[in-house]
């Protein structure tokens, strides 16, 4: 007597493709994540957590920076620059970002918005009013910025 092998039974699934329009939705989840994400940078920046600050930047060779019309910097340029100024803040007076915006691309997000720091250097008061455009990447680690720029506001007359 021999066994009979029985064919195995195959099934055959139509899977649907679903289209999501990456520059029309505007991924509200993420969103509210990535404005989490920066309000944690802001936090970082008030409370001096000069470590915790870096550690919401992806440096890699793909990192790019561009400030105040100079040429572009890379990831090693901007960690020494943000650890040096950051680092001298004695104060945070004030840290306000006007006119923000952030627009999700699925794993990529653009946070832009109009500062109004006012920030304590020992005795002295800077005023930094720019437009700062931060591009963040969503890692298996959160939220993650990969660009920043940043170029001074022209002062509106009225």
């Amino acid at each position: 007597m021999g066994c009979k092998q029985q064919e195995p039974t195959v099934e055959i699934v139509k899977v649907e493709e679903i289209s999501i329009d990456l520059i029309n939705e505007p991924f509200p989840e993420a969103q509210q994540e990535v404005l989490e994400t920066f309000g944690a940078i802001a936090q970082s920046i008030k409370d001096g957590d000069l470590d915790k600050l870096i550690s919401f930047h992806a440096y890699s060779p793909k990192f790019t920076e561009f400030k105040n019309g100079q040429p572009r910097n890379e990831g090693e340029a901007n960690e020494t620059y943000e650890r040096s100024v950051f680092g001298s803040v004695t104060e945070v007076l004030k840290f306000d970002a006007n006119d923000l915006q952030i627009a999700v691309y699925g794993d990529v997000a653009n946070l832009t918005f109009h500062s109004d720091f006012q920030l304590m250097f020992g005795s002295d008061l800077v005023v930094v009013n720019d437009q700062i455009t931060l591009l963040f990447v969503n890692t298996e680690n959160g939220w993650k910025l990969v660009h920043e720029h940043h170029s001074p506001l022209s002062k509106v007359t009225g």
